[in-house]
Protein backbone atom coordinates (compact mmCIF):
# COMPACT_ATOMS: atom_id res chain seq x y z
CA UNK A 1 0.00 0.00 0.00
CA UNK A 2 2.61 2.92 -0.86
CA UNK A 3 4.87 4.67 -2.75
CA UNK A 4 8.33 2.95 -3.42
CA UNK A 5 10.23 0.60 -5.35
CA UNK A 6 13.93 0.12 -5.61
CA UNK A 7 13.58 -2.17 -3.26
CA UNK A 8 16.33 -4.79 -4.37
CA UNK A 9 14.38 -8.68 -3.66
CA UNK A 10 15.09 -11.79 -3.45
CA UNK A 11 14.87 -13.85 -6.52
CA UNK A 12 11.62 -16.00 -7.01
CA UNK A 13 11.17 -17.77 -4.10
CA UNK A 14 8.57 -20.31 -5.80
CA UNK A 15 11.09 -21.43 -8.65
CA UNK A 16 14.47 -21.40 -6.05
CA UNK A 17 13.08 -22.61 -2.72
CA UNK A 18 14.57 -19.22 -1.20
CA UNK A 19 11.75 -17.64 1.67
CA UNK A 20 11.36 -14.54 3.76
CA UNK A 21 11.84 -15.45 7.31
CA UNK A 22 8.88 -14.34 9.15
CA UNK A 23 10.21 -15.51 12.09
CA UNK A 24 10.23 -12.50 14.94
CA UNK A 25 12.94 -14.64 16.76
CA UNK A 26 15.58 -14.97 14.01
CA UNK A 27 16.04 -10.77 14.23
CA UNK A 28 18.32 -9.13 15.93
CA UNK A 29 17.47 -6.26 17.45
CA UNK A 30 18.88 -3.06 16.08
CA UNK A 31 20.45 -4.28 13.29
CA UNK A 32 18.84 -2.81 9.91
CA UNK A 33 16.93 0.28 8.90
CA UNK A 34 14.69 0.82 12.12
CA UNK A 35 16.86 3.11 15.01
CA UNK A 36 16.30 2.70 18.43
CA UNK A 37 17.62 5.94 20.64
CA UNK A 38 17.28 7.64 23.88
CA UNK A 39 17.12 11.14 24.22
CA UNK A 40 17.24 12.91 27.46
CA UNK A 41 13.55 14.44 28.58
CA UNK A 42 13.76 17.77 29.99
CA UNK A 43 11.83 19.41 32.87
CA UNK A 44 9.42 22.20 32.47
CA UNK A 45 12.20 24.71 32.72
CA UNK A 46 13.88 22.93 30.02
CA UNK A 47 16.53 21.73 31.75
CA UNK A 48 17.50 17.59 30.89
CA UNK A 49 16.37 15.38 33.89
CA UNK A 50 18.64 13.17 34.70
CA UNK A 51 17.73 9.24 34.45
CA UNK A 52 14.47 9.97 32.31
CA UNK A 53 14.75 9.40 28.78
CA UNK A 54 12.24 9.74 25.60
CA UNK A 55 12.78 6.33 23.15
CA UNK A 56 12.65 7.26 19.54
CA UNK A 57 11.98 4.67 17.00
CA UNK A 58 12.81 5.87 13.50
CA UNK A 59 12.60 4.27 10.39
CA UNK A 60 15.46 4.67 8.46
CA UNK A 61 14.61 4.28 4.60
CA UNK A 62 14.53 7.67 3.34
CA UNK A 63 15.50 6.96 -0.14
CA UNK A 64 12.14 5.19 -0.14
CA UNK A 65 10.16 7.59 1.80
CA UNK A 66 10.86 5.46 4.87
CA UNK A 67 8.66 2.36 3.53
CA UNK A 68 9.01 -0.27 5.50
CA UNK A 69 10.34 -3.87 4.36
CA UNK A 70 9.45 -6.91 6.54
CA UNK A 71 12.94 -7.32 8.34
CA UNK A 72 11.95 -3.67 9.00
CA UNK A 73 8.36 -4.51 10.53
CA UNK A 74 10.34 -7.14 12.92
CA UNK A 75 12.91 -4.52 14.00
CA UNK A 76 9.61 -2.08 15.14
CA UNK A 77 8.15 -5.05 16.97
CA UNK A 78 11.01 -5.30 18.93
CA UNK A 79 11.88 -1.80 19.22
CA UNK A 80 8.29 -1.25 20.86
CA UNK A 81 9.01 -4.00 23.37
CA UNK A 82 12.35 -2.98 24.44
CA UNK A 83 10.78 1.21 25.08
CA UNK A 84 7.82 -1.16 26.94
CA UNK A 85 10.42 -2.99 29.18
CA UNK A 86 12.79 -0.01 29.71
CA UNK A 87 11.97 1.47 33.30
CA UNK A 88 13.78 4.84 32.65
CA UNK A 89 11.36 5.73 29.32
CA UNK A 90 8.90 7.96 30.01
CA UNK A 91 7.62 8.19 26.24
CA UNK A 92 8.15 6.84 22.55
CA UNK A 93 8.51 9.13 20.15
CA UNK A 94 7.70 7.13 16.51
CA UNK A 95 9.22 8.70 13.07
CA UNK A 96 11.31 8.46 10.28
CA UNK A 97 14.25 9.29 8.77
CA UNK A 98 14.97 12.83 6.80
CA UNK A 99 12.58 15.79 5.82
CA UNK A 100 10.16 13.75 3.45
CA UNK A 101 8.29 11.21 5.13
CA UNK A 102 7.28 9.60 8.55
CA UNK A 103 6.68 6.40 6.24
CA UNK A 104 4.66 5.73 3.16
CA UNK A 105 3.43 2.07 4.21
CA UNK A 106 4.49 -1.31 2.92
CA UNK A 107 7.66 -1.77 0.42
CA UNK A 108 5.54 -2.35 -3.08
CA UNK A 109 8.78 -2.99 -4.62
CA UNK A 110 8.83 -6.64 -2.07
CA UNK A 111 5.19 -6.65 -2.36
CA UNK A 112 5.36 -6.70 -6.29
CA UNK A 113 8.08 -8.79 -6.83
CA UNK A 114 7.58 -11.20 -3.51
CA UNK A 115 4.43 -11.10 -2.13
CA UNK A 116 2.50 -11.26 -5.43
CA UNK A 117 0.64 -14.33 -6.10
CA UNK A 118 1.62 -15.51 -3.04
CA UNK A 119 -1.07 -15.10 -0.72
CA UNK A 120 0.46 -17.83 2.09
CA UNK A 121 3.71 -15.68 2.19
CA UNK A 122 2.05 -12.67 2.59
CA UNK A 123 -0.12 -14.07 5.02
CA UNK A 124 2.68 -14.85 7.41
CA UNK A 125 4.06 -11.00 6.40
CA UNK A 126 0.39 -9.63 7.35
CA UNK A 127 0.85 -11.17 10.94
CA UNK A 128 4.15 -9.84 11.28
CA UNK A 129 2.13 -6.45 10.15
CA UNK A 130 -0.49 -7.03 12.41
CA UNK A 131 2.12 -7.24 15.43
CA UNK A 132 3.79 -4.13 14.91
CA UNK A 133 0.16 -2.52 14.97
CA UNK A 134 -0.62 -4.16 18.40
CA UNK A 135 3.24 -3.58 19.51
CA UNK A 136 2.09 -0.08 19.36
CA UNK A 137 -1.35 -0.28 20.57
CA UNK A 138 -0.29 -2.34 23.50
CA UNK A 139 3.06 -0.14 24.53
CA UNK A 140 3.13 0.50 28.42
CA UNK A 141 4.60 3.77 27.12
CA UNK A 142 3.02 6.97 25.75
CA UNK A 143 2.67 6.78 21.96
CA UNK A 144 3.79 10.22 19.65
CA UNK A 145 3.50 10.06 16.38
CA UNK A 146 6.66 12.46 15.22
CA UNK A 147 5.00 13.31 11.21
CA UNK A 148 8.21 14.80 9.87
CA UNK A 149 6.66 14.05 6.17
CA UNK A 150 3.66 12.23 4.04
CA UNK A 151 1.98 9.76 6.30
CA UNK A 152 0.34 7.94 3.74
CA UNK A 153 -1.30 4.63 3.34
CA UNK A 154 0.42 1.88 5.90
CA UNK A 155 1.92 4.72 6.98
CA UNK A 156 -1.20 6.26 7.97
CA UNK A 157 -1.96 2.84 9.93
CA UNK A 158 0.72 2.77 11.72
CA UNK A 159 0.31 6.59 12.76
CA UNK A 160 -3.07 6.24 13.61
CA UNK A 161 -2.34 3.41 16.05
CA UNK A 162 -0.26 5.96 18.22
CA UNK A 163 -1.49 8.04 21.16
CA UNK A 164 -0.70 11.55 19.82
CA UNK A 165 0.44 13.36 16.59
CA UNK A 166 2.15 15.94 16.33
CA UNK A 167 2.87 16.81 12.18
CA UNK A 168 5.07 19.20 10.19
CA UNK A 169 2.81 21.35 8.07
CA UNK A 170 4.35 19.89 5.04
CA UNK A 171 3.38 16.23 6.01
CA UNK A 172 0.49 14.93 3.88
CA UNK A 173 -1.93 12.57 4.97
CA UNK A 174 -4.12 9.74 2.79
CA UNK A 175 -5.03 6.21 1.88
CA UNK A 176 -3.79 4.09 -1.55
CA UNK A 177 -5.25 0.81 -1.15
CA UNK A 178 -7.79 0.47 -3.84
CA UNK A 179 -5.66 2.54 -6.05
CA UNK A 180 -2.78 -0.14 -5.79
CA UNK A 181 -4.18 -3.10 -5.41
CA UNK A 182 -5.41 -3.84 -1.93
CA UNK A 183 -8.05 -2.46 0.80
CA UNK A 184 -6.73 -0.18 3.68
CA UNK A 185 -7.51 -2.99 6.28
CA UNK A 186 -4.29 -2.86 7.94
CA UNK A 187 -5.86 -0.32 10.66
CA UNK A 188 -7.21 2.43 8.66
CA UNK A 189 -10.73 1.46 8.06
CA UNK A 190 -10.75 0.32 11.91
CA UNK A 191 -9.33 3.66 13.34
CA UNK A 192 -9.96 6.63 10.61
CA UNK A 193 -13.83 6.60 11.62
CA UNK A 194 -13.50 7.15 14.94
CA UNK A 195 -10.48 10.15 14.18
CA UNK A 196 -12.99 11.97 11.63
CA UNK A 197 -16.11 9.89 11.28
CA UNK A 198 -17.69 7.95 8.84
CA UNK A 199 -18.24 10.23 6.52
CA UNK A 200 -14.64 11.53 5.88
CA UNK A 201 -13.24 8.47 6.44
CA UNK A 202 -15.23 6.78 3.82
CA UNK A 203 -13.74 9.20 0.74
CA UNK A 204 -10.32 9.02 2.02
CA UNK A 205 -10.00 4.84 1.80
CA UNK A 206 -11.81 4.68 -0.92
CA UNK A 207 -10.42 7.68 -3.21
CA UNK A 208 -7.43 7.81 -2.07
CA UNK A 209 -7.08 11.62 -2.07
CA UNK A 210 -4.64 13.35 0.30
CA UNK A 211 -5.12 15.85 3.30
CA UNK A 212 -3.20 18.78 3.89
CA UNK A 213 -1.91 18.90 7.69
CA UNK A 214 -4.11 21.73 8.54
CA UNK A 215 -6.74 19.60 7.49
CA UNK A 216 -5.66 16.52 9.40
CA UNK A 217 -5.52 19.17 12.34
CA UNK A 218 -9.13 20.39 11.43
CA UNK A 219 -10.96 16.74 10.94
CA UNK A 220 -9.23 16.00 14.19
CA UNK A 221 -6.61 13.55 12.82
CA UNK A 222 -4.02 14.88 14.19
CA UNK A 223 -3.29 17.34 17.63
CA UNK A 224 -0.67 19.72 16.59
CA UNK A 225 0.89 20.79 13.43
CA UNK A 226 4.20 23.03 13.31
CA UNK A 227 5.44 25.49 10.59
CA UNK A 228 8.91 24.01 9.92
CA UNK A 229 9.66 26.02 6.29
CA UNK A 230 12.67 28.44 6.88
CA UNK A 231 12.27 31.50 4.51
CA UNK A 232 14.27 34.71 4.41
CA UNK A 233 15.28 33.59 7.63
CA UNK A 234 12.25 33.00 9.77
CA UNK A 235 10.12 29.89 10.05
CA UNK A 236 6.50 30.70 7.90
CA UNK A 237 3.69 28.57 7.09
CA UNK A 238 3.17 26.17 4.13
CA UNK A 239 2.94 28.62 1.33
CA UNK A 240 0.54 25.91 -0.56
CA UNK A 241 -1.68 25.57 1.63
CA UNK A 242 -4.57 28.06 2.54
CA UNK A 243 -3.81 29.43 6.15
CA UNK A 244 -4.61 32.71 6.18
CA UNK A 245 -8.78 32.98 5.80
CA UNK A 246 -11.52 30.70 7.13
CA UNK A 247 -14.14 31.30 4.55
CA UNK A 248 -14.39 31.98 0.77
CA UNK A 249 -16.68 34.21 -0.64
CA UNK A 250 -19.36 31.62 -0.38
CA UNK A 251 -19.24 30.53 2.71
CA UNK A 252 -17.24 27.25 2.78
CA UNK A 253 -14.64 26.29 4.61
CA UNK A 254 -11.00 26.89 2.78
CA UNK A 255 -8.87 26.96 5.80
CA UNK A 256 -6.00 23.79 5.31
CA UNK A 257 -7.02 23.71 1.58
CA UNK A 258 -4.70 22.88 -0.82
CA UNK A 259 -4.01 26.60 -3.25
CA UNK A 260 -4.85 26.04 -6.72
CA UNK A 261 -4.22 27.80 -10.06
CA UNK A 262 -1.79 30.51 -9.99
CA UNK A 263 -2.01 31.05 -6.13
CA UNK A 264 -0.45 27.62 -6.48
CA UNK A 265 2.36 28.45 -8.48
CA UNK A 266 3.51 31.26 -6.65
CA UNK A 267 3.38 29.29 -3.72
CA UNK A 268 5.44 26.60 -5.19
CA UNK A 269 8.30 29.50 -5.78
CA UNK A 270 8.49 30.54 -2.79
CA UNK A 271 8.64 26.68 -1.52
CA UNK A 272 11.36 26.02 -3.90
CA UNK A 273 13.29 29.42 -2.25
CA UNK A 274 12.68 27.84 1.49
CA UNK A 275 14.43 25.49 3.40
CA UNK A 276 13.24 22.48 5.68
CA UNK A 277 14.25 23.20 9.59
CA UNK A 278 12.36 20.34 11.60
CA UNK A 279 13.81 22.06 14.94
CA UNK A 280 10.30 23.78 15.69
CA UNK A 281 8.71 20.34 15.18
CA UNK A 282 11.24 18.97 17.56
CA UNK A 283 10.63 21.08 20.00
CA UNK A 284 7.03 20.80 19.81
CA UNK A 285 7.53 17.24 20.57
CA UNK A 286 9.54 17.71 22.82
CA UNK A 287 7.48 19.91 24.86
CA UNK A 288 4.59 16.98 24.63
CA UNK A 289 7.18 14.89 26.33
CA UNK A 290 7.02 17.20 29.24
CA UNK A 291 4.08 17.31 29.73
CA UNK A 292 4.01 13.41 30.11
CA UNK A 293 6.45 13.76 32.35
CA UNK A 294 4.21 15.85 34.62
CA UNK A 295 1.79 13.17 35.09
CA UNK A 296 1.74 9.73 37.58
CA UNK A 297 3.07 7.12 35.82
CA UNK A 298 0.44 4.78 36.51
CA UNK A 299 -2.23 6.77 36.30
CA UNK A 300 -1.23 7.86 33.03
CA UNK A 301 -0.51 4.53 31.62
CA UNK A 302 -4.41 3.54 33.02
CA UNK A 303 -5.60 6.31 30.82
CA UNK A 304 -4.03 5.80 28.39
CA UNK A 305 -4.86 2.12 27.81
CA UNK A 306 -8.71 2.82 28.66
CA UNK A 307 -8.85 5.75 25.60
CA UNK A 308 -7.07 2.92 23.07
CA UNK A 309 -9.55 0.66 24.10
CA UNK A 310 -12.05 2.06 21.41
CA UNK A 311 -9.20 1.77 18.92
CA UNK A 312 -8.81 -2.18 19.95
CA UNK A 313 -12.19 -2.89 20.22
CA UNK A 314 -12.06 -2.35 16.39
CA UNK A 315 -8.50 -3.98 15.69
CA UNK A 316 -9.08 -6.92 17.36
CA UNK A 317 -12.26 -7.45 15.99
CA UNK A 318 -11.43 -7.38 12.66
CA UNK A 319 -7.60 -7.85 12.54
CA UNK A 320 -7.45 -11.74 11.56
CA UNK A 321 -10.59 -11.84 8.84
CA UNK A 322 -8.48 -8.76 7.26
CA UNK A 323 -5.39 -10.56 6.96
CA UNK A 324 -6.95 -13.54 5.75
CA UNK A 325 -8.61 -11.36 3.19
CA UNK A 326 -5.62 -9.35 2.36
CA UNK A 327 -3.72 -12.77 1.60
CA UNK A 328 -5.82 -13.86 -0.91
CA UNK A 329 -6.26 -10.70 -2.57
CA UNK A 330 -2.59 -11.14 -3.56
CA UNK A 331 -3.65 -13.41 -6.66
CA UNK A 332 -6.06 -11.55 -8.46
CA UNK A 333 -6.08 -7.25 -7.49
CA UNK A 334 -3.44 -7.28 -5.36
CA UNK A 335 -0.90 -9.07 -7.54
CA UNK A 336 -1.87 -6.52 -10.32
CA UNK A 337 -2.11 -3.27 -8.30
CA UNK A 338 1.74 -4.06 -6.71
CA UNK A 339 2.94 -5.24 -10.14
CA UNK A 340 1.59 -2.21 -11.73
CA UNK A 341 2.96 0.35 -9.25
CA UNK A 342 6.37 -1.49 -9.23
CA UNK A 343 6.91 -2.49 -13.14
CA UNK A 344 5.07 0.29 -15.05
CA UNK A 345 6.77 3.30 -16.06
CA UNK A 346 6.89 6.48 -13.90
CA UNK A 347 4.01 8.57 -15.34
CA UNK A 348 1.79 5.04 -15.35
CA UNK A 349 2.18 3.20 -12.38
CA UNK A 350 -1.54 2.15 -11.47
CA UNK A 351 -3.92 -0.66 -13.90
CA UNK A 352 -6.42 1.10 -16.19
CA UNK A 353 -9.13 0.51 -13.80
CA UNK A 354 -11.85 0.98 -16.95
CA UNK A 355 -9.93 -2.19 -18.73
CA UNK A 356 -9.85 -3.90 -15.52
CA UNK A 357 -13.58 -3.40 -15.13
CA UNK A 358 -14.49 -4.39 -18.53
CA UNK A 359 -12.98 -7.50 -18.12
CA UNK A 360 -14.67 -8.58 -15.45
CA UNK A 361 -17.74 -7.91 -16.66
CA UNK A 362 -17.28 -9.89 -20.19
CA UNK A 363 -16.21 -12.57 -17.46
CA UNK A 364 -12.08 -13.09 -17.45
CA UNK A 365 -11.52 -15.04 -14.59
CA UNK A 366 -8.31 -13.94 -12.23
CA UNK A 367 -5.58 -15.52 -13.56
CA UNK A 368 -1.56 -14.60 -13.93
CA UNK A 369 -2.28 -14.42 -17.64
CA UNK A 370 -4.94 -11.50 -16.91
CA UNK A 371 -2.40 -9.40 -14.12
CA UNK A 372 0.35 -9.94 -16.88
CA UNK A 373 -2.09 -7.60 -19.30
CA UNK A 374 -3.17 -5.51 -16.92
CA UNK A 375 0.64 -4.58 -15.90
CA UNK A 376 1.49 -0.84 -17.96
CA UNK A 377 4.60 -0.80 -19.83
CA UNK A 378 6.34 2.06 -21.20
CA UNK A 379 4.30 2.05 -24.15
CA UNK A 380 0.48 1.93 -23.80
CA UNK A 381 0.27 -0.63 -26.89
CA UNK A 382 2.74 -2.64 -25.04
CA UNK A 383 -0.40 -3.82 -22.91
CA UNK A 384 -1.06 -7.21 -24.08
CA UNK A 385 -4.61 -8.40 -25.15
Amino acid sequence: MTLHTTFHAEPNHAQLGTFRDHDLSHTVPGVGRVLYERHPVRDAAGAKVDGLFSAWITLDNPTQHNSYTTEMVKQVILAFRRASNERDVVAVVFTGAGKRAFCSGGNTAEYGEYYAGSPDEYLQYMRLFDDMVSAILLCDKPVICRVNGMRIAGGQEIGMACDFSVASDLAVFGQAGPRHGSAPDGGSTDFLPLFVGVERAMQSCTLCETWTAYQALRFGLVGEVVAVLRLDGRIVANPIVVVDRWLDERGRIVYGEPKRGAELESAKELLKRGEVDLAPLDAAVEALVTKLLLTMPGCLRKTIESVRKHKLEHWDRNKESNRSWLALNMLAEGAAGFRAFHEGPKHAREVDFIDLRRRLARGERWTSELVDRLIPRSDAGERAG
